[in-house]
């Protein structure tokens, strides 16, 4: 019999087949990446003066969050403001986002990006509020350009974590805590307390990985196997109750033949006497 093979293995020359089978298998990574595509496609061709009204249209910034909350929110994770990163995202995407989004499935994997990006975009803009009502950031950043797909990056290298074998997990997880914790802690714009924000999210997505379904079911299975011992135990004690009680019964009739015995003893006595008394008149 043949060994089981993998689904997402490269098939031998035939590459295009691979490519189409890793694509399939996360397509929420590749519909974002060719829209990201697009955009940058659109800032690189447009006029200066129509990319930065492009750029700061689509920003989730105060204003615009102000104006139109939802779509500023969702059309922001998908604009880059520099085009000319774009490979770099694709890179990023294939080895972060496509290797989640297999692992946990796309609506999970949506739910948890989609969720970061949305909260460290108000974290971050609400910390720039502050910021400017306490007169330490001028009024003008309320325009400040907020666009791209950090955020969400972010959050998927946390969950990535948990898709890691020990030990490559912890020299992961030590790399990444210092790639958002040094700009964190050496000068820190609203964006690295975003990406903060970000990546704890993913952090604390472990819910919702098939890494803790398995451990789930491991603790089921450790306490089913557990009540069975117990129920072995219970088991036990009843057979050797079963057992006792014969003997217990044995030891009573023994009892009982000896009381008979020892009546019928005294009786023998009792006559004897009788029988002595009778002589002697």
């Amino acid at each position: 019999m043949e060994p089981p093979r993998d689904p997402w293995a490269r098939p031998a020359g035939n590459p295009v087949i691979w490519v189409k089978n890793w694509v399939r298998s996360s397509p929420g990574t590749h519909i974002w990446l060719l829209i990201i595509g697009v955009t940058s496609l659109v800032i690189a061709s447009a006029s200066e003066g129509l990319g930065q009204f492009l750029i700061h249209r689509t920003s989730s910034n105060i204003h615009e969050l102000n104006e139109h909350p939802l779509p500023s929110l969702l059309i922001s994770g998908f604009w880059i403001e520099n085009p000319g990163s774009f490979l770099l995202y694709v890179v990023m995407f294939e080895l972060v986002h496509a290797n989640v989004e297999r692992w946990t499935g796309s609506w999970r994997w949506l739910l948890i990006v989609g969720g970061a990006h949305v909260a460290a975009t108000l974290a971050s803009q609400e910390l720039v509020l502050l910021a400017i009502e306490g007169h330490q950031l001028p009024r003008s950043m309320t325009h400040v350009v907020d666009i791209g797909v950090s955020y969400g990056l972010a959050a998927a290298a946390g969950v990535l974590t948990y898709r890691l074998r020990s030990p490559w997990r912890y020299g992961y997880l030590v790399g990444v805590l210092a790639f958002f914790a040094i700009p964190l802690t050496t000068g820190a714009t609203f964006t690295d307390f975003g990406h903060a924000i970000a990546l704890t999210m993913g952090f604390a997505a472990w819910p919702l990985t098939p890494a803790a379904e398995v451990a789930g079911d491991e603790e089921g299975d450790a306490g089913e196997a557990g009540e069975a011992r117990d129920e072995e135990g219970d088991a036990g004690e009843a057979g050797e109750a079963r057992d006792e009680q014969p003997a217990a019964e044995e030891a009573g009739a023994d009892a009982r033949e000896a009381g008979d015995d020892q009546s019928a003893a005294e009786e023998a006595g009792v006559d004897a006497r009788e029988e002595g008394g009778g002589g002697g008149r």
